[in-house]
């Protein structure tokens, strides 16, 4: 089975899983907030469901993604918020229906691109695997913003190894987004999958080292909990560093949740108070929609 098979099955299954959320609530239950300042339940699905469409819209129709790419550029800070606003306004059994058959036409659409083809996307171009990758990081991170807002504890699945990925490889990304450079070293990155194996990044010898579970690496580079909520630790100065500022998708920086809300991880990092970056901020626009991965052309 090849990768991009093995990504596309599991970006079926996430999807399910979230579907399985959302799909017996009640009508005034989407209106719910979720931890994402003014985004309810509708907004999470609706932003998944424009998300799936664009992507699909990009593998089948380059001149017309084209132009959706030229419209955002336009409207930077407005155009994923107005989207998700129009798809939220929808009564919940249509919307339902709409992220199903986009997210069925994408996986479609994907699943029959010919080998070596790419993407075109709101930067970079992504080989097939990588754009499926994107769109599952982005289903699990929303699915914990609907997660959180139902009170429902998410069992984790191997299937975050996708996620965990993208935050290793986006290290570079998240200094020079925010103007810094970053270290030439490799670091080392060993996480706890949920089954209770050792998936491992880097070289072993390397001194600058990050470990702990997955699940709370994952919450943590998608910013849907804080570095202070989770038991993700670091030896080393830079790799101390890159925790404060990890990020697995591409754009400004975001701020992340508020102290001790949401992402259930396995654990608090014990003896650590909050990083002056960490304390009082509300979640920003970023946060709402981590868009793309931000690991680069793959």
């Amino acid at each position: 089975m090849s990768d991009t098979e093995v990504v596309l099955g599991d970006l079926l299954a996430e999807g399910e899983e979230l579907d399985g959320l959302v799909a017996g609530l009640a009508e005034e239950t989407w209106a719910a907030p979720t931890p994402a300042a003014g985004w309810t339940v509708a907004h999470q699905i609706a932003h998944l469901a424009w998300t799936d469409e664009r992507a699909a819209q990009a593998a089948t129709d380059p001149a017309g993604f084209a132009a959706e790419v030229r419209k955002a550029a336009a409207e930077p800070d407005t155009f994923v918020d107005e989207a998700a606003e129009l798809g939220a306004a929808l009564p919940p059994a249509e919307l339902l229906r709409r992220w199903r058959e986009g997210r069925e036409r994408l996986r479609r659409v994907l699943a029959g691109q010919p080998a070596g083809a790419r993407v075109p996307w709101y930067g970079p171009s992504m080989s097939v695997a990588s754009m499926a990758t994107a769109r599952l990081m982005e289903t699990w991170a929303h699915g914990q913003d609907v997660a959180d807002a139902l009170g429902v504890r998410r069992a984790p699945t191997a299937r975050l190894r996708h996620v965990a990925r993208i935050g290793v490889r986006a290290r570079g990304f998240a200094y020079a987004v925010r103007g810094l450079e970053p270290p030439a070293e490799e670091f080392r990155v060993e996480l706890r999958a949920p089954d209770g194996e050792l998936w491992t990044y880097g070289p072993e010898n390397a001194p600058q080292r990050v470990t702990g579970p997955a699940l709370d690496f994952c919450l943590l580079v998608t910013q849907r909990a804080r570095r202070a909520d989770v038991a993700v630790r670091a030896e080393g100065a830079d790799a101390d560093r890159w925790l404060d500022i990890a990020q697995a998708f591409a754009g400004p920086p975001g701020k992340g949740r508020a102290p001790g809300r949401g992402g259930h991880g396995e654990g608090r990092a014990p003896g650590r108070a909050p990083s002056v970056e960490a304390r009082g901020q509300a979640p920003s626009a970023e946060d709402r929609h981590p868009g793309r991965t931000a690991e680069g052309p793959a």
